[in-house]
């Protein structure tokens, strides 16, 4: 087996629209899908990331249901040569930075939530788990 990577990971949110406005408006994700009450999908450079609502997701057959909840967590990955520019950037959109962490290897993460309350994080490309 030779697993290159997660391609996509998901949350489950129940406003979809302010999903929209969050990832799509304020962090500039694409939106590739969206089905209103059921799900939006974004793209976040070769990842997806799915927002599905649970009390839809909950009662798929196909594919299998999914749901879940509480403050999910994920982190995006940014340049390194980019990544304070980003994290000012997230400041100046108004959204509070809610952690600071310094890895062993001496890289930094910061954290932020989205409106459901999720847990983001941006960390640079070289560093962190390198």
């Amino acid at each position: 087996m030779n697993l290159i990577k997660i391609k996509e990971t998901c949350l489950y949110i129940r406003d979809l629209d302010k999903a929209k406005e969050f990832y799509s408006d304020v962090l500039g994700l694409p939106v590739i899908s969206y089905v209103k009450d059921k799900h939006i999908f974004f793209r976040a450079g070769s990842s997806v990331l799915l927002c599905f609502n649970p009390d839809d997701s909950m009662h798929k057959t196909s594919p299998p249901a999914h749901y879940g909840n509480g403050k999910l967590h994920f982190a995006f990955e940014v340049p390194a040569q980019e990544y304070n520019t980003t994290k000012e950037e997230i400041k100046a959109k108004g959204i509070a930075i809610t952690d600071q962490v310094i890895w062993k290897s001496g890289k930094e993460s910061f954290y932020f939530e989205d409106p459901e309350g999720n847990i983001l994080e941006v960390v640079p490309d070289k560093g962190i788990w390198d």
